[in-house]
C-alpha cells in the first residue's frame, strides 16, 4: 500500500514561509537541501510524519497562479476555537469558524488560513471521519 509522506508548494520567501508554518502550525525544518537554482525545506511536527515540502526556485520573483485545481491542505486539531484565537492573537487571519451538518448531525467545524503565498489550509475540529 502506498503511504502519503509529503505534499509540495512552491513559494517565494524560505524565511516568511518557514515563519508562516512555525506559527500555524507548529512546524519546523526537518531537512534542507540547497540545489542550483532551487531549494527544498522539509517541514514537520511531532503530531505526524506527513510533511510540507516548500521549494524555492532561485530565479522566481513573480508570484505563483495556483490555477483552478488547487483546493486546499486539511489539518485537524483537538480545540478549534483556541487554535482560531490563538492564530488570531498572532496577526494570522483565519475565516470565521463554520460547520457542515449532515443528517442532522455534525460532520465538520472547521475553518480556513491562507499562508504567505495564497495556499489554502483548512483547519478541522478532530472529529468523526476527520482526525
Amino acid at each position: 500500500m502506498a503511504k502519503a509522506i509529503h505534499t509540495m508548494i512552491r513559494v517565494l520567501d524560505e524565511d516568511r514561509s518557514v515563519a508562516f508554518y512555525r506559527t500555524a502550525f507548529g512546524l519546523e525544518i526537518a531537512d534542507r537541501f540547497p540545489f542550483d537554482g532551487f531549494t527544498l525545506v522539509y517541514l514537520r511536527n511531532a503530531e505526524a510524519d506527513f510533511e510540507i515540502e516548500l521549494t524555492i526556485n532561485h530565479d522566481q520573483t513573480e508570484p505563483y497562479t495556483h490555477g483552478t485545481g488547487y483546493g486546499h491542505v486539511a489539518v485537524a486539531v483537538d480545540d478549534l476555537e483556541a487554535e482560531h484565537a490563538r492564530m488570531i492573537a498572532n496577526g494570522l487571519t483565519p475565516t470565521p469558524i463554520k460547520e457542515f451538518h449532515r443528517d442532522n448531525a455534525l460532520m465538520a467545524k472547521f475553518f480556513f488560513i491562507q499562508d504567505p503565498d495564497g495556499y489554502k489550509i483548512e483547519v478541522l475540529w478532530r472529529h468523526g471521519r476527520y482526525q
